[in-house]
Protein backbone atom coordinates (compact mmCIF):
# COMPACT_ATOMS: atom_id res chain seq x y z
CA UNK A 1 0.00 0.00 0.00
CA UNK A 2 2.74 2.45 0.53
CA UNK A 3 4.57 1.42 -2.60
CA UNK A 4 1.31 2.35 -4.28
CA UNK A 5 1.00 5.51 -2.71
CA UNK A 6 4.70 7.07 -3.69
CA UNK A 7 4.71 5.78 -6.86
CA UNK A 8 1.38 7.97 -7.04
CA UNK A 9 2.84 10.63 -5.47
CA UNK A 10 5.48 11.19 -7.60
CA UNK A 11 3.40 10.08 -10.82
CA UNK A 12 1.32 13.20 -9.77
CA UNK A 13 4.25 15.33 -9.14
CA UNK A 14 6.35 14.06 -12.95
CA UNK A 15 2.62 14.67 -13.99
CA UNK A 16 2.39 18.40 -12.56
CA UNK A 17 5.85 19.02 -13.66
CA UNK A 18 5.24 18.07 -17.01
CA UNK A 19 2.12 19.75 -17.59
CA UNK A 20 3.90 23.10 -15.96
CA UNK A 21 6.84 22.43 -18.40
CA UNK A 22 4.73 22.29 -21.08
CA UNK A 23 2.87 25.86 -20.46
CA UNK A 24 6.06 27.40 -20.11
CA UNK A 25 7.17 26.30 -23.42
CA UNK A 26 3.96 27.34 -24.95
CA UNK A 27 3.13 30.96 -27.10
CA UNK A 28 4.26 33.57 -26.06
CA UNK A 29 2.67 36.38 -24.46
CA UNK A 30 0.45 38.59 -26.98
CA UNK A 31 2.24 41.68 -28.25
CA UNK A 32 0.79 44.60 -27.60
CA UNK A 33 2.29 46.57 -30.48
CA UNK A 34 -0.04 46.21 -33.64
CA UNK A 35 1.91 45.19 -36.80
CA UNK A 36 0.72 45.88 -40.49
CA UNK A 37 1.00 45.16 -44.07
CA UNK A 38 1.18 47.79 -47.00
CA UNK A 39 1.04 46.30 -50.33
CA UNK A 40 1.44 48.55 -54.09
CA UNK A 41 -0.58 47.77 -56.68
CA UNK A 42 -1.46 49.71 -60.10
CA UNK A 43 -4.99 48.12 -59.33
CA UNK A 44 -6.82 46.25 -57.14
CA UNK A 45 -6.58 43.45 -59.45
CA UNK A 46 -2.88 43.84 -60.65
CA UNK A 47 -0.54 41.42 -58.44
CA UNK A 48 1.47 43.59 -55.91
CA UNK A 49 4.79 46.34 -56.94
CA UNK A 50 5.42 46.33 -53.08
CA UNK A 51 5.05 45.35 -50.28
CA UNK A 52 5.79 46.59 -46.24
CA UNK A 53 5.74 44.55 -43.15
CA UNK A 54 6.16 46.68 -40.28
CA UNK A 55 5.01 47.39 -36.28
CA UNK A 56 2.94 50.18 -35.50
CA UNK A 57 3.55 52.03 -32.16
CA UNK A 58 1.16 54.08 -30.80
CA UNK A 59 1.78 58.04 -30.00
CA UNK A 60 -0.17 57.50 -26.17
CA UNK A 61 -0.21 61.04 -26.23
CA UNK A 62 3.81 61.28 -25.87
CA UNK A 63 5.31 63.99 -28.41
CA UNK A 64 7.41 61.27 -30.47
CA UNK A 65 10.03 62.75 -32.55
CA UNK A 66 12.82 64.13 -30.24
CA UNK A 67 11.52 61.94 -27.58
CA UNK A 68 10.09 58.53 -28.06
CA UNK A 69 12.70 58.56 -30.99
CA UNK A 70 15.74 60.44 -30.78
CA UNK A 71 17.18 62.41 -33.45
CA UNK A 72 20.04 62.16 -35.16
CA UNK A 73 19.92 57.85 -34.41
CA UNK A 74 18.95 54.84 -36.08
CA UNK A 75 15.91 53.94 -35.97
CA UNK A 76 14.42 50.78 -36.86
CA UNK A 77 11.19 52.43 -38.54
CA UNK A 78 8.44 50.81 -36.59
CA UNK A 79 8.31 48.37 -33.85
CA UNK A 80 9.91 45.16 -32.90
CA UNK A 81 10.99 43.07 -35.75
CA UNK A 82 12.94 45.41 -38.02
CA UNK A 83 10.84 46.78 -41.00
CA UNK A 84 10.83 44.73 -44.08
CA UNK A 85 9.95 45.92 -47.53
CA UNK A 86 9.84 43.29 -50.46
CA UNK A 87 9.97 44.76 -54.03
CA UNK A 88 8.51 42.74 -56.91
CA UNK A 89 10.21 44.43 -59.36
CA UNK A 90 13.47 46.20 -59.89
CA UNK A 91 12.93 49.76 -58.35
CA UNK A 92 14.13 53.47 -58.60
CA UNK A 93 14.03 54.40 -54.30
CA UNK A 94 14.38 57.94 -54.62
CA UNK A 95 17.60 58.66 -56.86
CA UNK A 96 18.98 54.81 -56.25
CA UNK A 97 17.92 51.79 -58.46
CA UNK A 98 17.34 48.89 -56.28
CA UNK A 99 17.21 45.12 -57.75
CA UNK A 100 13.25 43.22 -56.28
CA UNK A 101 14.02 41.68 -53.46
CA UNK A 102 13.35 41.67 -49.49
CA UNK A 103 15.65 44.54 -47.82
CA UNK A 104 15.12 45.93 -44.39
CA UNK A 105 13.93 49.82 -44.27
CA UNK A 106 15.96 51.86 -41.30
CA UNK A 107 15.98 55.73 -41.11
CA UNK A 108 17.87 58.37 -39.03
CA UNK A 109 14.93 61.13 -38.09
CA UNK A 110 16.60 64.36 -38.15
CA UNK A 111 14.65 67.45 -37.47
CA UNK A 112 13.85 68.51 -40.91
CA UNK A 113 14.61 65.17 -43.11
CA UNK A 114 15.28 61.63 -42.44
CA UNK A 115 18.05 59.37 -43.99
CA UNK A 116 15.90 56.56 -45.36
CA UNK A 117 17.90 53.57 -45.72
CA UNK A 118 17.40 50.09 -47.59
CA UNK A 119 19.71 47.32 -46.38
CA UNK A 120 19.91 43.77 -47.42
CA UNK A 121 20.32 42.06 -43.78
CA UNK A 122 17.16 40.33 -43.19
CA UNK A 123 15.56 38.42 -40.53
CA UNK A 124 16.41 40.66 -37.96
CA UNK A 125 15.12 41.95 -34.57
CA UNK A 126 14.88 45.87 -34.76
CA UNK A 127 17.78 48.12 -35.69
CA UNK A 128 19.76 46.13 -33.06
CA UNK A 129 22.20 44.14 -35.81
CA UNK A 130 21.71 47.18 -38.30
CA UNK A 131 25.64 46.87 -40.58
CA UNK A 132 25.95 49.79 -42.97
CA UNK A 133 27.88 47.44 -45.39
CA UNK A 134 24.84 45.83 -46.20
CA UNK A 135 23.28 49.17 -47.30
CA UNK A 136 21.41 48.74 -51.22
CA UNK A 137 20.24 52.68 -50.78
CA UNK A 138 20.35 55.50 -48.61
CA UNK A 139 18.30 58.82 -49.49
CA UNK A 140 17.16 62.18 -47.45
CA UNK A 141 13.77 63.20 -47.81
CA UNK A 142 12.25 66.52 -45.93
CA UNK A 143 10.18 66.28 -43.25
CA UNK A 144 6.51 67.60 -43.72
CA UNK A 145 3.76 68.34 -41.38
CA UNK A 146 0.48 66.56 -40.92
CA UNK A 147 -2.44 65.84 -38.92
CA UNK A 148 -1.97 63.84 -35.79
CA UNK A 149 -1.50 60.07 -36.24
CA UNK A 150 -1.87 58.11 -33.15
CA UNK A 151 0.30 55.43 -34.71
CA UNK A 152 2.97 54.86 -37.17
CA UNK A 153 1.87 54.83 -40.50
CA UNK A 154 3.57 53.58 -44.23
CA UNK A 155 1.14 53.47 -46.71
CA UNK A 156 1.31 54.11 -50.64
CA UNK A 157 0.24 57.19 -52.93
CA UNK A 158 0.20 57.79 -56.53
CA UNK A 159 -0.12 61.66 -57.55
CA UNK A 160 0.32 62.89 -60.99
CA UNK A 161 1.53 59.71 -62.09
CA UNK A 162 4.86 59.43 -58.96
CA UNK A 163 4.59 57.10 -56.36
CA UNK A 164 5.49 57.64 -53.16
CA UNK A 165 5.56 55.64 -49.93
CA UNK A 166 4.68 57.85 -47.37
CA UNK A 167 5.64 57.36 -43.17
CA UNK A 168 3.82 59.22 -41.05
CA UNK A 169 3.47 59.30 -37.26
CA UNK A 170 2.08 62.19 -34.89
CA UNK A 171 2.63 65.15 -37.31
CA UNK A 172 5.73 64.10 -39.14
CA UNK A 173 5.30 62.83 -42.80
CA UNK A 174 8.15 61.61 -44.97
CA UNK A 175 7.65 60.49 -48.11
CA UNK A 176 9.80 58.53 -50.14
CA UNK A 177 9.75 58.42 -53.86
CA UNK A 178 9.78 55.08 -56.08
CA UNK A 179 9.68 54.35 -59.46
CA UNK A 180 8.73 50.83 -60.77
CA UNK A 181 10.43 49.97 -63.95
CA UNK A 182 7.76 49.67 -66.88
CA UNK A 183 7.51 46.83 -68.43
CA UNK A 184 7.98 47.45 -72.07
CA UNK A 185 4.80 46.88 -74.39
CA UNK A 186 5.10 44.30 -77.35
CA UNK A 187 2.48 45.86 -80.06
CA UNK A 188 1.77 43.39 -82.87
CA UNK A 189 1.03 44.25 -86.73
Amino acid sequence: MVKLYISTVISLFLLLFFVSETRAQGFVPEDDIPHDISYYRESKITPPLAKVLYGRPQKNDVAVFGNLVPYDKLWRTGANEATEVKFYKDVQFGDCKVKAGTYVLVSIPHKDEWQVILNSQTDVWGSFQYNPIFNVAEISVPVKKGETLEAFTIAFKEKNNKTQMIMGWDTVRVNVPIKFEKEPVIVSN
